[in-house]
């Protein structure tokens, strides 16, 4: 069984920071692409960042110069440092991964999801 587990979300004041981690787990052969979404109340999920097994990066236009994703291979581990938070980073932010598994092969999966508020 191959899982991603979040964690690090909560409540923040505009302007302040949060970072969220994702850990994968099970029997992993190689973890390829790993990333962050969300999802506002009544919007569809977007894109946030995505990192590649090299540690290239990718990001959204909206959270360029903010947000950095990074990765640890070692801990099958990734990353979202958020700084300068706005309201409108208020969401869902859920974790994905392309991973090779022992038993399942070549999959991708989906985190439960944390949720990220920021508000005065």
């Amino acid at each position: 069984q191959v899982q991603l587990v979040e964690s690090g979300g909560g409540l923040v004041q505009p302007g302040g920071s949060l970072r969220l981690s994702c850990a994968a787990s099970g029997s992993i052969f190689r973890i390829n692409a790993m990333g962050w979404y969300r999802q506002a109340p009544g919007k569809q999920r977007e894109l946030v960042a995505t990192t590649g097994s090299s540690g290239s990066t990718n990001y959204a236009d909206s959270v360029k110069g903010r947000f950095t994703i990074s990765r640890d291979n070692v801990k099958k581990t990734v990353y979202l440092e958020m700084n300068r938070l706005k309201p409108e980073d208020t969401a869902v932010y859920y974790c994905n991964a392309d991973i090779n598994s022992v038993v399942y092969g070549q999959r991708n999966y989906w985190g439960q999801g944390t949720q990220v508020t920021v508000s005065s």
